[in-house]
Parts: structure tokens; sequence; C-alpha cells
């Protein structure tokens, strides 16, 4: 038993220099902002050693709880669900603009929030984009070097074991992170090294391709996707505008680019469930007309997915587009994460909402034509193994880029 935890000790720490060094890659004289779940603490406390090795001045943690926000949301009265605590974000928006990090830990309930008022949580949910949008929008134009990774909440691990005791699901959820997040070798920095360095090969053959859009075929799709004039493939880590490089997401296994806000066209089905706001909306389908959803419908959680889509105009049309192989290691290892940093990963995805500005560089969001804005930005997975993807030149020509889920 002792050695099964030295072990187990031995790769949490690992995933705690990973986050601090190939992650936000925190800077000497750099303050770490951490936005983690309370159940989280003995990852951030490793995450806080590696931290002031690496020369931070100061790690300012903020710890939240997914039972506290089902408490608002049963327990508050109506009237409350416009409101957001401003100054929370406005905080965390002076220290960005400073030069601090941010490191969030992902891990959660997939199902806190079931059977409770969807419209109630809607509404908080667009009151916290509201307050946040200067935050948000520094972090997704990488003013700030920042990253998140998971962490194995127990009612997380549960659902993706559900047939195993507490413990032993928490201690199987474990084994898949570590096994996603290349924490099991001894160079795991060196690991993720290489790892981006494969990344970048693809996203250069890509930016050299100049596709005019992106044609999704595959049960339940048919799919259009126009990409933005003078677009800019990404993945694997990425540069801050200050020159900084930072792995936003651990794990990764995506190449992302901007679709066209208004040339989507066709229709696409969900191969895999969204967990959104402690809800899971499952067998999501859609359809786009002008680059807008126009019908929308879902198995189960569908009035979730629709508030979602209804948050703002931007809310109902796309600002990514990603491409993943279908025998990435996360999908390979057959499991269903129920959680969108481990699921987009495992699958081609498309994202409703605001556009990421590092797919458009050099150019100021707003007068990047075609370019989405939204308070919102959600991932969700399209991509299996019978996806076929081709790529559509300007002239018409198409060439395939993907077939049954692997790059060509």
């Amino acid at each position: 038993m002792t050695e099964i935890r030295e072990e187990f000790a031995a790769k949490l720490d690992r995933l705690a220099e990973i986050a601090v060094k190939i992650g936000v890659n925190v800077q000497a004289g750099q303050e770490l902002i951490v936005n983690a779940p309370v159940e989280a603490v003995e990852l951030v406390r490793g995450v806080a050693r590696h931290a002031y090795r690496a020369g931070a001045k100061a790690v300012s943690v903020n710890f939240g709880d997914q039972v506290l926000s089902r408490i608002q949301v049963d327990e508050g009265r109506d009237e409350i669900f416009d409101y957001a605590p401003g100054w929370r974000f406005d905080g965390v928006e002076r220290a960005l603009k400073e030069g601090a990090a941010v490191l969030s830990v992902t891990g959660a309930d997939p199902n806190m929030m079931a059977g409770a008022d969807m419209g109630r949580i809607s509404r908080v949910q667009k009151a916290a984009s509201m307050a946040s949008k200067g935050m948000q929008g520094l972090l997704s134009g990488f003013v700030a070097n920042w990253a998140i990774v998971p962490f194995a909440h127990p009612a997380w691990a549960k659902a993706v074991f559900p047939k195993l005791q507490r413990d032993e699901a928490v201690a199987a959820l474990w084994d898949a992170i570590f096994a996603a997040t290349r924490t099991d070798g001894e160079d795991a920095v060196g690991n993720w090294k290489a790892h981006v360095g494969r990344l970048h090969e693809r996203v250069e053959i890509l930016n050299g391709k100049r596709y005019e859009a992106l044609h999704f075929r595959g049960p339940g799709t048919d799919l259009r996707v126009g990409l933005i004039e003078g677009h800019v493939w990404a993945g694997g880590d990425v540069a801050t505008t200050g020159g900084l490089r930072c792995l936003p997401n651990i794990p990764t296994e995506e190449v992302f680019c901007m679709p066209h806000r208004d040339r989507v066209e066709g229709f696409v089905r969900a191969t895999k469930p969204l967990s959104y706001a402690g809800t899971l909306i499952e067998e999501i389908a859609v359809r786009f007309e002008g680059g807008r959803i126009v019908e929308a419908k879902a198995s189960r959680g569908e009035d979730a997915f629709k508030n979602l889509i209804g948050t703002d105009e931007g809310a109902s049309r796309l600002g990514e587009v990603a491409l993943v192989p279908h025998k990435s290691p996360i999908s390979e290892s057959g499991l269903l994460f129920f959680n969108t940093l481990f699921d987009e990963n495992a699958a081609c995805h498309i994202a409703v909402g605001r556009a990421l500005a590092i797919n458009a560089p050099g150019t100021k969001m707003e007068n990047a034509v075609g370019a989405n804005d939204s308070l919102v930005h959600v991932d969700w997975m399209i991509g299996s193994g019978e996806m076929d993807v081709d790529g559509v030149r300007a002239g018409g020509e198409t060439e395939a880029v993907m077939r049954e889920g692997a790059f060509v």
C-alpha cells in the first residue's frame, strides 16, 4: 500500500510539474492564479511547490464548490440569477494586465445540476459570462499565459466508472488521467515537448493548404464549414502577445481553426455527450443555414443546449473547428469521460460561440471578417472512426484530409 501511495504521489507531482513548466510556463517574478475545486487541494499544493521553485512571486488560489452552486440555484430568490459579483472577475482582469498567469484545474460532477431549473442555470451562466467578458478577452487573446489541467473528482470518477466502488473509481480515473497527460514516463516534460512538436508539424501542413472550407461526412452528418480568409491553424503550445509560450489544454491532441460565422451549412450529429454547467447533454443534432443553427435537438438536456445557443446572437454560430484523429490516446482508451477537456481530444469537434484570436493573428478580432463573437465558447464532439473530412479549395476542388477518422 505504501508503494502504491508513493507511486501515485510521484505521478501527481509530475502532473503538477507539467502544469507549471509546460502548461502555464510560469516565469520568475510572475504571479500565478489557480482556480480549482476544493477537492483538488493536494494537486494545487504540488502546483504551488513547482511554481515557487520556478520563481513565482505569489500563488493565489480560488477554490470553488459545485455544491454551493447547486444551493444557489435551488434556494436563491428568482431576482438574483441575473447578477454576478463582477469584482471577482475585475480583480483577475487587473492581475492579468499586470502580468499574472492563470491555471485552471478541471474536474467536477457532470450530473450536479440534474433536475435543477435550467432557466436559472442559463441566467447564472449568462450573468457570469457578461461580468467576466474583459477577463475572458485577455485569456482568449493570449495576453496572458494560461492552462487547464485535470483532477479526478470522485463524482466524475463514478460517472466514468459506474460499476466500481468510489475509491476504485477514483484510482481508475487517475490512471486514465496520468496516461492521457503523459505523466507515466520519467521524462514527462520531454514527452510533452516531443508531442507538441508533432502537433506543430500537422499545423504547418494545414496552413500550407489554404483551404476555403472543410466538408465533414459521417452518420447523421453532412456539414460544410467555411473558414475565414487569412485563417491560421493552431495546435500544441501557443505564443502569448508578450512572446511567452504556454500549452492551454493538458491533455491536447487537436489542431484547430476559425470558421466563418456566416458560411456553415448542413447538418451534424454529436458523437459524444456534452457536459455543460453540471448538465449532461446527449445526442445533439443540429442544422445550420447561413452559419446559424436553425434546428436543434438532443435526447437528454435539450433545454440546456437550447439555452446555451440562445445566450446571445453569436452563441448559435461557430467559433472553432478542430481536427483530432480517431486513434488518439484518449479515444483508444475506450472511455467516455463526460468532460470536454478529454472528450474533445478523442474526436473532431466544433465550438459554438466566441472565436479565438489565435486563428487570426495580427488582426484585431473586430476587424477579422467572419469572426464570431459571443459571451460563450463551448466545444462539442462530432468525430468518429466513421468520419471523413475533405478540404475544399477556392476553386471548388476537394482533397481528402481524413478518412475514417484518420489523417491521410
